[in-house]
């Protein structure tokens, strides 16, 4: 059993993981590598026990977000998986425990008569610890009533942190006639603390950008979740239907504060996330008309709805609570066919409506140069998708794909906006792709992509006077734009003992469309490189290693100020600057795996990061600006275990993990808020993790 995780990781997605630099999640550091509710599980062989001690060598907050283990000091190493098969009855019980000495900690217990029926109950923790420290005078933090310091006042050390408790219900059952039934249902308690702010536009303390206060968000919820449904195996036809419905409840409805400054006092209560359930029921499935042809089709609806009492009293004229509801209805319908021997076609066509419901009132009084009427805003959306795909194959082992797509999207607006606006936006997609084996080794494939949206014209913002609003910029999920994207592959196998995959995609976009737009995004692009390889000496000794390199950037253009017909100064003052907003970065890694004598089982795993985030900014029109500095993140992790074999079914097993994070992201520490708080983190961290464990194999 692998503690340290799966042996070989993907280059393309440790590289996506590690683009996100500090905010990826860790995994867990002492784990056995078994899916809890894997059926390959149950196993009479497979029961397993482990108990042990690790120490952590240092304070390493970055390390441990997602696992505790993030000071210095010993922890529990315990993990157990009990199978037993009861032979008279068929009947297969499990007890399942996975890290349970720290604090993402998995417990299982199941039973199922294979055929017939089954049921489990389980039970996670999911923690996350923030790795950020607050410096802060605030008072009453974990409640939701808050004391403010009324002058800018440092503060000391505080920790915040979250913890999700997970409980978990299944139950399967198999009836004659090829029905079965399964329901399931998920109770999460959520607690905690995480970052919140309270602000608003001005003069403070950390300059134009306005004040804020800090004011961490108290977090007591319950989210839960149920899922029934009903399966039909008739042979040609399966046939599934069923509910899914979920309820959140938040225990804290406002956030309240006492003190702070003159003008951020009046901002008190201010709102927490509302209680709001969902339901919707479905009936989905297949059908094959022939051998060669073969229907999906679904069929939803749904409605979601959030009623909670406002928390501070309205006008008597108006209703007590929002009365939120959104309707929605899906169908859906494919299919696939084989014409003939060569060739292979796929279509799709799917309807989604979203219907906001909600009723519509004047909640606020505003002035006549508002750009909002004081009314909310219904959301709703129809998206209309359909596509079609061709497989041919073509002499000399060729075969060519070629697909098209279209998706239309319909919203309604409000009159009285801030930004620009299109009822409609529509996107064309072609794609083309070749694939050959290029020998008896290598296969290859490339692709070419393009897609084209543009929609229904702009929507002229107008503010509640009549008078034209700012039009300066078209969101860029309603922005024209063509995208180009080139994706290659190949797979290369010289020898039996040898394999290599290469990957390779370059996606570029461009805004420059029929929007008439001068602000707002102008192109963007994406390369992303993946060499994966892996080699067996042989039977005892494996070895793999890879490296990935990802590129994206983004560009876009602003202004400070504007006139209300969407006119940049482009002075000295307020100048018109574009902003080139960039992450790349290099990811490798290497493993091995070994077995030098039959009572010795070796491993390492070798994984680096090196991530920069650029803030490229450049005069259009004006006076010059200048570019906030780059952000580098570099992330280090070897994981090394031996395992020695006392006797057949015991032994005892020794991982040691040594990891380290390096930053110098600016973002935090040159930034204070108006109450005088701080948010620091340790710029370089390191730890190094050693864990010793007895093991224990019966039947």
């Amino acid at each position: 059993m692998n503690r340290l995780g799966t042996f070989k990781l993907s280059g393309i997605a440790l590289a996506l993981a590690a683009a996100f630099g500090p905010a990826r999640a860790v995994e867990p550091i002492v784990t056995q590598n078994i899916d809890p509710a894997a059926p390959a599980a149950l196993n009479t062989g497979a029961s397993t026990a482990s108990v042990g001690i690790g120490y952590a060598s240092d304070d390493a907050r970055q390390f441990g977000v997602y696992n505790g283990i993030n000071e210095d000091g010993f922890y529990g190493l315990i993990d157990f998986n009990w199978v037993k098969r009861n032979d008279q009855t068929g009947t297969w019980t499990r007890i399942f425990g996975r890290d349970v000495g720290l604090d993402d900690r998995q417990l299982r217990f199941e039973q199922q008569r294979q055929g017939n029926w089954g049921y489990s109950i389980d039970y996670s923790r999911i923690p996350r610890f923030e790795p950020l420290i607050a410096n802060t005078a605030v008072g009453g933090i974990g409640s939701n009533n808050l004391v403010i310091p009324t002058t800018l006042t440092p503060g000391g050390p505080t920790e915040l942190k979250t913890k999700r408790d997970v409980i978990g219900l299944g139950l399967e059952k198999y009836f004659t006639g090829n029905w079965d039934l399964q329901v399931k249902f998920r109770n999460e308690e959520k607690d905690g603390t995480r970052i919140f702010a309270r602000g608003t536009t001005g003069t403070g303390p950390a300059g134009s950008f306005g004040q804020f206060e800090f004011a961490p968000e108290p977090i007591d919820a319950t989210t839960r979740q149920l899922e029934a449904k009903v399966n039909y195996n008739g042979g040609a036809l399966l046939l599934t239907g069923g509910y899914y419905g979920t309820m959140y409840n938040n225990k804290f409805d406002s956030l309240n504060f006492t003190g702070g400054l003159a003008g951020l006092s009046t901002f008190t209560p201010i709102g927490l996330p509302p209680d709001n359930q969902s339901h919707q029921v479905y009936v989905s499935g297949n059908y094959a008309f022939t051998p060669t042809t073969r229907s999906t089709f679904k069929l939803a609806w749904g409605q979601i709805t959030q009623d909670a009492q406002f928390i501070v009293p309205v006008s008597a004229a108006l209703p007590s609570n929002l009365g939120g509801r959104i309707d929605t209805k899906l169908a859906q319908f494919g299919i696939t066919a084989r014409p003939m021997p060569k060739l292979s076609v796929f279509g799709d066509v799917r309807v989604e409506d979203r219907e906001d419901k909600t009723p519509v009132h004047d909640y606020f009084t505003n002035t006549t140069s508002s750009t909002s009427n004081g009314e909310n805003e219904p959301r709703s959306i129809r998206t209309t998708t359909a596509k079609a795909e061709a497989n041919y194959a073509l002499p000399e082992g060729f075969r060519i794909i070629g697909g098209v797509g279209y998706e239309e999207k319909k919203r309604n607006f409000s009159a009285v906006r801030v930004v620009s606006a299109r009822e409609i936006t529509d996107e064309r997609t072609w794609r083309v792709e070749l694939r050959r084996p290029l020998s008896e080794t290598l296969t290859g494939s490339v692709a070419l992509i393009r897609s084209d949206r543009d929609g229904s014209p702009f929507l002229t913002t107008v503010q509640t006077s009549g008078a034209v609003g700012s039009n300066l910029i078209a969101p860029v999920f309603l922005a024209d734009r063509k995208r180009d994207k080139v994706r290659v592959n190949a797979n290369w196998a010289p020898i039996a003992q040898l394999n290599i995959q290469f990957y390779a995609e370059s996606a570029r976009d461009d805004y420059s469309g029929r929007d008439g737009s001068s602000l707002g995004p102008r192109k963007g692009e994406a390369t992303n490189y993946s060499l994966d390889a892996a080699y067996v000496f042989n039977d005892r000794w494996q070895a793999n290693a890879w490296y990935s390199r990802n590129d994206t950037l983004f560009d876009q253009a602003t202004c400070e100020a504007a006139s209300s017909a969407g006119v940049c100064p482009g002075s000295a003052a307020d100048p018109t600057w574009s902003a080139k907003l960039r992450n790349l970065s290099d990811n490798l890694g290497a493993g091995l795996r070994a077995k030098p004598t039959g009572q010795i089982d070796l491993g390492a795993e070798l994984t680096y990061s090196q991530i920069r985030d650029q803030f490229d900014m450049g005069t259009i029109q004006g006076g010059a600006v200048t570019s906030l500095p780059d952000i580098h993140t570099k992330l280090m992790r070897l994981n090394l275990f031996a395992r020695y074999a006392l006797q057949k079914n015991t032994g005892v097993r020794l991982d040691y993990i040594f990891d380290r994070f390096k930053t110098d992201d600016w973002t935090w520490p040159t930034w204070t808020f108006a109450d005088g708080t701080t948010l620091t983190q340790n710029p370089s961290q390191k730890i190094n993790f050693l864990g010793v464990s007895y093991y224990y194999k019966f039947q």
